[in-house]
């Protein structure tokens, strides 16, 4: 590690200096060790409230990031300072990016390509979900990276179905490294890890404090060139990465929902105010920039949809009986196995081989309690 990366992580930790502050500092006294050695008087002219400033002055400080240092060795995991090569271009140019990033897994690989943040409500539907996998796995596998925050519901559908694709994926999260929050999504974390990265500007040890998940909205449409909202109702954070969207000149995409329904006042409000529609993978990729499209697809842009609506999955034969539970299945209201015996008036045995039929297809998808949903 970088002989100064001490200074960088102990200007990260000190209480009362936020990545504005320190981006001002650094911009006045050169460097953290420049920061560290400005008089009193100085680092007071600059706002800095006395107890910050005696922070600052207390060796203490250095030692704690030294130790920091040897945690993070054992985690296998690093910090990548604002002043590193490998810090990603597009986070720099936000207003107040972090100065320090902790990171799991290889972040340089997975912004290799174009990344999109895909954000929702933890309160998701069942189609919300559906939604969200599907996008996610088919823009992955058309070699775009995804991005989210690792949360309940649409966060981590993104990840799950950027990973179905054996994509790439990027979790920024408002913890400590070492923390996973939720803890039921340590081995996705795992996951993540094997195929991207996982990403926090806080240091070890952060509890999953309220207010950290907003702060770290910024980050999360700060690396991609856009970002997807897939349900959000009036007062979400994901609308709080929208409004930081726009602030930063990215592009901003929603899937319209139900106009009765609380989590789609997020996308459907979105869309009125000027957010690209989206109902295939094709919308996203037709707003990428010239030279992402040139490093995606080569020359030749893709072929344009002759409509909007096309079939995700290739053609599969299928058994009568699979039909069958195909047409009665749909892809946002979940069916009970009961509901499908009644409905299909199958047999209790052939219903069963047609259910896992279907599922060795992929054309289906079961959830908890013996319901079935329809894959899009």
């Amino acid at each position: 590690m970088r002989a100064d990366l001490a200074d960088w992580i102990a200007l990260n930790m000190v209480r009362g200096i936020g990545p504005r502050t320190a981006n001002q500092l650094l911009s006045r006294f050169g460097s953290p060790a420049g920061v560290f050695a400005a008089s009193r008087l100085a680092l007071g002219k600059e706002g800095l409230k006395p107890d910050t400033v005696e922070e600052l002055k207390d060796s203490s400080i250095l030692e704690k990031a030294n130790a920091e240092i040897e945690r993070l060795e054992k985690l296998n995991a690093e910090v990548i300072t604002l002043e590193d090569d490998a810090y990603p271009q597009l986070l720099r140019e936000i207003h107040d990016p972090p100065i320090a990033l902790y990171v799991r897994g290889d972040l340089q690989k997975a912004l290799e390509r174009p990344a999109l943040a895909v954000v929702g409500s933890r309160r998701c539907s069942t189609y919300g979900v559906n939604v969200a996998e599907s996008l996610s796995r088919d823009l992955a596998s058309h070699g775009l990276t995804i991005v989210s925050g690792l949360a309940r519901g649409i966060d981590a559908a993104a990840h799950r179905g950027a990973l179905e694709s054996n994509g790439q994926t990027i979790a920024v999260v408002g913890t400590g490294l070492e923390t996973t929050y939720p803890k039921e999504h340590k081995k996705l974390e795992e996951q993540i890890i094997a195929s991207g990265a996982i990403v926090s500007e806080f240091p070890l040890g952060t509890p999953p404090l309220p207010q950290n998940f907003p702060y770290r909205n910024r980050i999360l449409s700060g690396l991609c060139f856009g970002v997807l909202i897939i349900e959000a109702s009036e007062h979400s954070g994901s609308l709080i990465t929208a409004r930081l969207a726009y602030e930063q000149g990215r592009e901003v995409f929603a899937v319209p929902g139900n106009i009765t329904s609380q989590t789609s006042f997020g996308p459907n409000y979105l869309i009125k105010d000027g957010a690209k529609l989206v109902q295939i993978w094709r919308d996203v990729v037709d707003e990428l920039p010239r030279e992402a499209k040139e490093q995606l697809f080569g020359i030749e842009r893709p072929t344009a949809a002759k409509s909007n609506v096309q079939p995700i999955f290739e053609a599969v034969d299928l058994s009568e009986s699979e039909r069958k539970i195909l047409d009665i299945l749909s892809s946002d209201v979940p069916a009970h196995i009961d509901q499908l015996l009644l409905s299909s008036e199958l047999s209790s045995s052939d219903l069963m081989t047609a259910l896992l039929g279907l599922e060795m297809k992929d054309r289906i998808k079961q959830l908890p309690g013996k319901s079935f949903i329809k894959r899009m």
